[in-house]
């Protein structure tokens, strides 16, 4: 637990609660709470301290990991510095200075290195493992709870992203299905699927790389609700700056953020050629319902398949804000501030990692603003 002084013990609630210590003048408070210790979780640490917020007194950070790394530290073997998308470096640090590691090295082993080498760097006052169950309103503060105890704060940069959200679509006759089904998040190797029909589910570019891998090994079919739209040129700035405005309208104005990939489309990488060459590449669509064996489309046409992969994204993690009432009936929030991280309905409560923060160099702007932001409206002293 890097920091620059000592972190203060966490106190006890419930029934194991010495006495004295179950009431909201138990809890271990800050002025601001960051919720999560990802990429834009460290950004947004980074930034508080260098706004020169006190450790441990002004901000600190919990993270319900027992390592650091965030998400990246179970992502599936086989994805690799090269496979990656590009891994941005933090403030202050960059990724080559902190880590010694070449192109195949594995992504789950290289960020989380980098991730713990920046904590330590900047001595962020990192609380693990601390996973938050529920974040309500008490008194003009926040109650914070988490399975080991509880702490108050004025503010809060929320920046849980989205991998401990799975989602996968609601079909007719999933519960039948006398095969294996699995997301994305629970994918680890192409071997274990050997001699098995694989129906890979999705059009995004984790979807694409997973069919890639286990087509090598097993027959697959891939299906998708939309047409997949391919690019020839390369992914620019410029391309990036488009997708970010608009899912930044969409969340100014309090819809569901959109795919990154419905905006870009999918570039060409030549391992996707390769796939295109060897006929993987041959996308069906979505079909109507599942069947005890396999799938069926609404023309009645059926297809045997032993596992169903889904890859179909993640949703938001923010359901330890639901008492907050942040969201729209729609499922939305509706985001305001310079990069949209501020909860319209709460300045008090910032969201990084989500909408056009989702990407790691997004995340890592949306850290500062949120930062000098969240300050600057709650009014504290910088040192």
């Amino acid at each position: 637990m890097p920091s620059d002084q000592a972190a203060p013990p966490i106190p006890v609630h419930g029934a194991d609660a010495p006495s004295g210590q179950q009431d909201a003048r138990a809890l271990l408070k800050a002025d601001i709470v960051v919720i999560g210790a990802g990429q834009a979780g460290l950004s947004s640490a980074y930034h508080l301290q260098q706004l020169g917020l006190k450790s441990w007194k002004n901000y600190l950070v919990l993270d319900k990991s027992p390592g650091a790394g965030g998400a990246w530290q179970y992502r599936w073997p086989s994805l690799t510095l090269t496979t990656v998308n590009r891994v941005h470096d933090l403030p202050g640090l960059r990724f080559v200075e902190a880590v010694d590691a070449g192109d195949e090295v594995k992504a789950s082993v290289a960020v989380p290195q980098y991730y713990a080498a920046y904590e330590r760097k900047f001595e962020l006052p990192v609380y693990r493992p601390q996973t938050v169950k529920v974040v309500c309103e008490r008194n003009g503060r926040f109650r914070i709870e988490t399975e080991e105890g509880g702490f108050s704060a004025r503010g809060i940069i929320n920046a849980t992203g989205t991998w401990e959200t799975p989602y996968i679509p609601a079909y007719p006759g999933a519960e039948n299905f006398e095969g294996r089904q699995l997301h994305t998040r629970d994918y680890k190797t192409a071997d274990e699927f050997a001699g098995k029909h694989v129906v890979v589910v999705g059009g995004g570019i984790s979807a694409l790389q997973l069919l890639d891998e286990i087509s090598r090994v097993t027959s697959t079919t891939w299906v998708t609700r939309q047409e997949p739209q391919f690019r020839d040129t390369p992914f620019t700035p410029e391309d990036g700056r488009a997708a970010v405005a608009i899912v930044e309208d969409r969340v100014r104005r309090g819809l569901v953020p959109g795919s990154v990939v419905s905006v870009t489309g999918i570039p060409w990488a030549p391992a996707l050629r390769a796939a295109q060459a060897r006929g993987v590449l041959k996308r069906l669509p979505m079909f109507a319902g599942i069947t005890r064996s396999g799938i069926r489309w609404s023309d009645g046409r059926e297809e045997q398949a032993d596992v169903i992969l889904w890859c179909t994204g993640f949703r938001s993690s923010l359901d330890h804000l639901a008492p907050l009432q942040i969201r729209e009936e729609n499922g939305g929030i509706i985001m305001s501030g310079r990069l949209a991280t501020q909860v319209a309905k709460d300045p008090r409560i910032h969201l990084v990692g989500y909408g056009p923060s989702a990407s790691t160099i997004g995340a890592n702007r949306a850290g500062g603003a949120a930062a000098r932001e969240l300050t600057d409206y709650l009014g504290l002293q910088k040192e």
